[in-house]
């Protein structure tokens, strides 16, 4: 079907103009900080810290990759149990003591080298190898189980209320703040669907833009303060940073510790599923996107997968290094490259330099930091829905046959392991056998070692007929 009017979006290869590049830069920063931020705080990390090393750890990775992969490096969830172990970290309670973040640090550097391995397996064996092991029944399914595990987080935040709410005025706050959260969501899902031209590649950015205002309004005529700028000053102490002004962030080395090693190291296995299901929904977007602009380019991302895990590890020991937590390539980002068919390295790239900038700008963290709960709150029920969704995509593109009782069943476990596993219990560890078991990492090893099995059932059900 031929079009006359052109379709508006960047290929990795493409660089936006500047000012473009720098709004388009800020969404996605905007998009990323809330999830790594709140994995520094969980784990006792200096944010600032964590901040800075998402952003060099994002350039690490493009350029090992040979900026042919756009994804953003960030703080990964998965890991905040096993780091909590090793820094014996309270949520919320401030960073702990260098020597215990250098010891959790030894461990991520170390995992770093899981990925590494894989990657390189991949590279000598060829992609067929690590299909085997990761097909997109494993890949779709643990997409779909990282977005809809973090829906309980995305329903919550509206909930979560400013400071200064008494009990009489508590009632409307909470009104107030689902108000802000359902405009921030439909707005910013209108903006995505019917704006054209460039305003039409930053629907997230003009969505919390439009619940900020909002909160401003409904803040100031009830006396509730939504966006709160004082919130910097009373955190000061907590995040370890100046009220205002440059400071550099909070560097510390490694130090050595075997126990952070085995209690760190192992969980980026589970990562590995992850990062190849974001790489395969980043195959079928730009490829997609390429095929609407009528350009003769195939971006063959998929088959870099070896590339990709090569890159995380690298990203894991560079954000290490430093003092940062471990991470892999961000949903969260991906999904707003999806919605504003924005792919370009360059404003990825650009994105990494200005978060460096802004971990050591107290004011502009300031300002991040007074984005109220329930903006995020609307925005990351869309984010984290297109997680899960991408999830679907991998296996209708895959052509996945959900009749196939060998599907369903790998499929359907892993589901229920990771979604079971993640709102059953509190921390989102499944106690069994004496121990705690991160439940999307479970629920990934569990599908992986079941397809194995699976597989070699149908090889020799194969060679029967």
């Amino acid at each position: 079907m031929s079009t006359n009017k052109p379709v508006l979006g960047y290929l990795p290869d493409e660089r936006p103009p500047f000012f473009k590049l720098l709004i388009f830069a800020l969404q996605q920063i905007i998009v990323m900080f809330p999830a790594t931020v709140l994995v520094a705080l969980l784990t006792g990390f200096h944010v600032s810290t964590t901040i800075f090393a998402s952003g060099l750890a994002t350039i690490g990775f493009i350029l090992i990759t040979g900026r042919k992969i756009p994804l953003f490096y960030g703080s990964s969830f998965s890991y905040v149990t096993a780091i909590c172990s090793i820094t014996g970290a309270q949520a919320f309670a401030g960073p702990v003591a260098d020597d215990k973040i250098a010891a959790a640090q030894f461990g991520i550097v170390l995992s770093g080298f899981i990925s590494i391995a894989a990657g390189l397996i991949i590279k000598q064996f060829g992609q067929d190898t690590i299909e085997k092991v990761l097909p997109p029944t494993i890949t779709g399914s643990i997409a779909i189980v990282i977005g809809l595990s973090l829906a309980g987080t995305a329903m919550s935040n509206p909930t979560i209320l400013p400071n200064g709410v008494t009990e009489a005025t508590k009632e409307l706050a909470l009104n107030l703040s689902w108000t802000i959260c359902i405009v921030t969501l439909l707005a910013t899902v209108l903006f995505s669907i019917y704006l054209k031209g460039t305003w039409g590649q930053i629907p997230i950015l003009l969505g919390l833009l439009t619940g900020y205002v909002l909160a401003l309004v409904l803040g100031s005529a009830n006396g509730i303060k939504f966006c709160d700028f004082n919130k910097i000053a009373e955190t000061s102490s907590i995040l370890s940073i100046p009220a205002i002004g440059f400071a550099l962030p909070h560097f510390t080395l490694p130090k050595a510790s075997w126990e952070a090693v085995a209690a760190i190291m192992p969980i980026a296995i589970a990562t590995i599923p992850e990062s190849t299901a974001h790489l395969y929904q980043l195959d079928i977007y730009v490829n997609d996107l390429a095929e609407k602009k009528g350009s003769d380019k195939r971006f063959h991302i998929s088959d870099k997968l070896g590339l990709n895990l090569i890159g995380d590890g690298i990203g894991d020991m560079i954000s290490g290094f430093i003092g940062g937590p471990a991470g892999t390539n961000y949903g969260e980002n991906l999904s707003t490259m999806a919605i504003t068919k924005n792919f370009s390295t360059p404003m990825l790239m650009g994105a990494a330099i200005i978060t460096m900038i802004i971990s050591c700008f107290t004011p502009l963290t300031a300002l991040v930091y007074s984005i109220p709960s329930a903006v995020i709150g609307g925005i990351s029920i869309y984010l984290f829905g297109i997680i899960a969704s991408q999830g679907i995509t991998i296996m209708i593109s895959k052509k996945v046959d959900m009749f196939d009782s060998r599907n369903l069943a790998i499929i359907s476990t892993i589901l229920i392991i990771g979604l079971g596993g993640s709102f059953a219990f509190s921390d989102g560890m499944i106690p069994m056998f004496g121990a705690k078991f991160p439940a999307i990492a479970s629920a990934a090893i569990f599908g992986i070692l079941l397809n194995l099995i699976l597989s070699i059932g149908k090889k020799e059900k194969n060679k029967a007929e």
